[in-house]
């Protein structure tokens, strides 16, 4: 039988591959509720590159928490944005492929390519209704040119990726995800319906889909935007989806894919009422969520876990550009907000744990020091056996604060309606 991602699934990263149970545990608790939430261990090349890890050991953390744990329901191991020049690693311990197409965005296709999506699909033309969704289209020709021009050569090397992967593991065998989000702007309507087409037409079998939202969805803070804009577009999107499914024979099981989605507090509910309104599922991408929780263990039990978190904090200070640069559109950190290394070493357990935990009725919550500290998960890699050391010597309080935050601060606002 062909694996099928179910209905709600959270993707889980874990930077150094100590967190499987508790991550796991989070799901368990959500199990207990009545509410099936399927684990997705994601972890991309570049982390495994800056770790020095490899996939495979996301894969055995993976079987191992579920061993452990006694989880008799899916899971899976995603490989996370991946391209044609770094999928080889992970054909064979992932059964997730999350395909990242980004830089093919905004590349014209060739003029027979899009001459052909326009021929197949009279019915993007002209006065396009979408059930779900409360506006109307016109289309034009032109329109639907510009639309193609910017999407169809990144469709086209998705499906080159895909069909890689489909020829060396099988049909079936593993789930496709197609991400579009590290793009200019949000996908409207049209344009979404245009990239679900093209993808159907290649044959690529998608089960999630991460479009480009609204807003800013910067890494381990609150979703900055309008929250009416992001209600209207994820309702829009899932009703394309809806259409697409119905229209194009996509998996009947096609959701939203959200990334860089862990700590968007706010826009939880809307995700969730949405949810509800279309009986659709959605697909929630975590990562450095957990690192950052480990951090926050550390530093709880004092002595060397909060002396191991302060000099990570004073690397992170010192390199604050270099570790900074490759996530310069997702991050927003206020230097002037940032203590120097100098009067943080004089900082109690509670005072970095407080400033560091997303709390935002919190007031001594630092928005800034956290975006540094998700960022800075290079400076614990460099230590190699030394951090790992520390964060085994204190796992219990560790274990504690991954699953409370994933459970309480994830699952229960957005599958739960806690």
């Amino acid at each position: 039988m062909p694996l099928s991602l179910p209905k709600y699934s959270l993707g889980v990263g874990d930077r150094f591959a100590q967190q499987g149970k508790a991550q796991l545990q989070a799901c368990v608790m959500a199990a207990e509720r009545g509410v099936t939430v399927i684990p997705v261990w994601n972890k991309s090349n570049r982390e495994h590159t800056i770790i020095g890890s490899d996939p495979c050991s996301t894969r055995k953390e993976a079987d191992e928490a579920v061993r452990a744990l006694n989880w008799q329901l899916p899971y899976f191991v995603d490989a996370d944005h991946i391209g044609l020049d770094t999928m080889e690693r992970f054909v064979e311990p992932c059964d997730f492929f999350t395909i990242d197409v980004a830089d093919q965005i905004g590349n014209p296709a060739h003029a027979s390519s899009v001459e052909r999506l326009l021929k197949g699909h009279p019915e993007l033309l002209g006065n396009l209704s979408i059930p779900g969704v409360r506006r109307r289209f016109e289309t034009s020709r032109d329109c639907l040119q510009r639309i193609a021009n910017k999407f169809l050569r990144a469709i086209e090397e998705a499906a080159r990726i895909y069909h890689k992967i489909e020829d060396r593991k099988g049909a079936g065998n593993f789930i496709p995800e197609v991400s579009i989000d590290e793009t200019d702007s949000p996908q409207t309507p049209v344009e979404l319906l245009v990239i679900l087409a093209a993808i159907a037409d290649h044959g690529i079998p998608i089960q999630t889909i991460a479009p480009r939202f609204t807003g800013r969805f910067n890494k381990g803070i609150d979703y900055v935007g309008n929250l009416e804009e992001f209600r209207t577009q994820f309702g829009d999107d899932i009703a394309g989806i809806a259409y697409a499914v119905e229209r194009y024979g996509l998996p009947k099981n096609l959701k939203l894919s959200v990334h860089s989605g862990s700590d968007k507090f706010s826009i939880y509910r809307p995700i969730r009422e949405a949810m509800k309104e279309f009986d659709a599922g959605v697909h929630l991408k975590t990562a450095g969520t957990t690192w950052l929780e480990e951090l926050i263990g550390l530093a709880e039990t004092g002595g060397d876990g909060l002396e191991l978190a302060k000099e990570i904090y004073s690397e992170a200070y010192s390199h604050l550009d270099e570790l900074c640069a490759p996530y310069a559109a997702v991050i927003d950190i206020d230097p002037a907000k940032l203590p120097t290394p100098e009067e943080l070493k004089h900082w109690s357990s509670q005072q970095f744990v407080s400033a560091l935990r997303h709390d935002p009725r919190n007031p001594t919550y630092n928005s800034s020091i956290r975006q540094l500290l998700h960022v800075g998960f290079k400076v614990a890699a460099k230590m190699g056996d030394r951090y790992i050391r520390l964060l085994r010597s204190v796992e219990e309080t560790v274990a504690k604060n991954v699953t409370a935050n994933l459970f309480k601060r994830h699952i229960e606002p957005l599958f739960l309606g806690a």
